[in-house]
């Protein structure tokens, strides 16, 4: 995935007085969320997040934006802009200062220290610069308004970008619950008033433009979660976002509405709730919280843990109870709550986990079969009502996969927005705005760069090909020794099999075809080592087709002597 576009050439210069948008993540794709601005020859970033890794991706932790577009050009970013503090908008920001450390990093209060706690991992000391909804400030030639929007986390903000080729209007992830936990409402007014005053380009969250519509208020969901912990038998075990303060806020308020003690677990749930209750954002009585190591001190009955794996992540404290490799052993008297939703690409992963809870007899309440979670994105009626408000000249939505960024540009084509002047582009492909117009003008590599172990941006396509094999297949290797000078067998085929589904035995057919393969390599006077590997490799392979119908990696072994 090097270049979404091949149709598409590079783009030209940016003409003066034109502004440059370039999605390096977030088109196509729910996560990975990253917008370079140009203007002036200097750059503004909007967000830098991660996109977690799905089943055909095996080995992988992380999957980062590719930086080779502005690798070249760091010293040209005004600054990078934090919308909030969601790992899809702030979890690569940590490899993006790997390559300059002294890059402004733009946020809310919430934002911004939720991503130092985790630079501090890094051992990375950043350049932050605090806002708050209603500031107006300059990075280099872009003047930014910062509007507050409502989210699943709190200080969220969108951010409207002022150049002389126009404003835009970039909301982020938003949603417009009008009674929010907080009180932090949407700033409607806001979007109203740069509506008045002209968009030339709305760039819109497009998450839940299929879903009719307005989203549920969080408010709806604390009467059900009271109940679910009012008729546990036992333990409660509520696992959720690590970074969903709102609905951590609830399950201990329902905690101590019902007497029961609450448990972090999970270094990210501990260090992220840590951050928000030092901040004031979460309510955490002293009384309740519980360490540990100190769990079983505590009746079963008088316990509830919070902890993170609501995706089905396969390292995460739910998975492992789960696969019963965690200290705390599942049983038929506890409750289980994913307080969240399904993000598309995880079902596989979640029901995994589901399934597993229950084998150990566990009650499992989710947004399934109870209203313990509501989306933090507009559903199709909210989004209507801010096209509506806004009135953009030109619109381009975002943040959502292809049918997401599809419904919402017919939902702007409803509202009057005219169809040349909807843009619905994918990662890396490059859109200008300029003379009031948007328009795509060509493409970049905006390929993935996965992050495995300490590594990062070397394992490739191919790569994950072989380690998917290797996992559907197996692989067979074959031993072999060759004169060094003649390119005759002096030793072998010695053939191993694992997870191919043949036993060894089964492979004195084969040698015997491998052995005349080779006589008759050395006969034509073939000797070199490549060449030989693939008389093996192509031998080997045709007699496990034709016999197996399989297609295990094939690991020919080739020894001179």
């Amino acid at each position: 995935m090097s270049h979404p576009h091949p149709e598409l050439s590079a783009p030209p210069a940016l003409p003066e007085n034109a502004l440059r948008i370039v999605a390096l993540g977030g088109l196509g794709e729910i996560g990975r969320n990253m917008t370079v601005f140009e203007y002036g020859g200097r750059l503004l970033i909007v967000d830098c997040g991660v996109l977690f890794p799905e089943t055909e991706q095996p080995g992988i932790d992380l999957i980062l934006p590719d930086f080779e577009y502005i690798r070249d050009r760091l010293d040209d970013v005004a600054a990078v802009i934090l919308t909030h503090g969601h790992e899809d908008h702030i979890g690569a920001v940590p490899y993006l200062l790997r390559e300059r450390r002294d890059i402004p990093l733009v946020g809310s209060r919430l934002t911004l220290a939720l991503l130092e706690a985790k630079l501090a991992e890094h051992r990375i000391k950043p350049t932050t610069v605090e806002v708050v909804e209603g500031n107006r400030q300059s990075f280099g030639p872009f003047d930014c308004e910062f509007l507050s929007v409502n989210h699943s986390i709190p200080d969220a903000l969108a951010v409207a970008i002022r150049t002389p080729a126009g404003l835009v209007l970039a909301t982020g992830d938003f949603k417009m619950d009008q009674l929010p936990l907080d009180g932090r409402l949407t700033d409607l007014p806001g979007f109203a008033r740069l509506g008045a005053e002209g968009i030339d380009l709305l760039m819109s969250d497009s998450t839940n433009a299929e879903v009719p519509g307005f989203v549920t208020s969080e408010r709806n969901i604390g009467p059900v979660i009271d109940d679910v912990f009012r008729t546990a038998k036992e333990r409660i075990i509520v696992a959720c976002f690590a970074s969903h303060i709102h609905r951590v806020q609830q399950v201990l308020d329902a905690a101590v509405a019902n007497n029961r003690k609450v448990c972090f677990v999970g270094r990210s749930m501990v260090r992220n709730m840590g951050v928000a209750r030092e901040l004031g954002y979460l309510d955490v009585p002293d009384s309740i919280m519980v360490d540990q190591k100190d769990l079983d001190d505590i009746p079963a009955d008088r316990l509830v843990l919070v902890c993170t794996g609501s995706q089905g992540e396969p390292m995460s404290a739910l998975s492992r109870m789960a696969n019963r490799d965690h200290q705390i052993r599942i049983t038929d008297r506890d409750t289980v709550m994913l307080a969240s939703s399904m993000i598309p690409g995880n079902e596989t992963a979640i029901n995994r986990v589901i399934n597993g809870l229950t084998r150990w007899g566990a009650r499992i309440v989710h947004k399934g079969n109870a209203l313990v979670h509501v989306s933090g994105h507009a559903s199709a009626g909210e989004l209507l009502y801010v096209l509506n408000m806004t009135k953009p000249g030109n619109f381009m939505p975002i943040h959502g996969e292809w049918r997401h960024l599809r419904a919402h540009a017919k939902l702007a084509s409803l509202t009057g927005v005219e169809d040349d002047n909807i843009v619905i582009a994918e990662d890396g492909v490059v859109v200008d705005l300029a003379d009031g117009h948007a328009k795509i003008v060509g493409a970049v590599p905006a390929g993935y760069v996965y992050v495995d172990g300490i590594t990062v941006g070397e394992v490739t396509e191919t790569s994950l090909k072989d380690r998917r094999i290797l996992g559907e297949e197996g692989f067979v290797s074959c031993v072999i020794g060759i004169d060094s000078t003649s390119g005759k067998l002096v030793a072998g085929p010695e053939i191993h099999a694992r997870g191919a589904g043949i036993q060894n035995a089964d492979f004195d057919e084969v040698i015997e075809r491998i052995e005349a393969a080779l006589q008759d390599a050395a006969a034509n006077g073939v000797n070199d080592m490549h060449q030989l590997n693939q008389v093996i490799r192509r031998t080997m392979g045709k007699w496990v087709s034709d016999n197996y119908r399989r297609r295990p990696m094939i690991i020919p072994v080739v020894v001179e002597v």
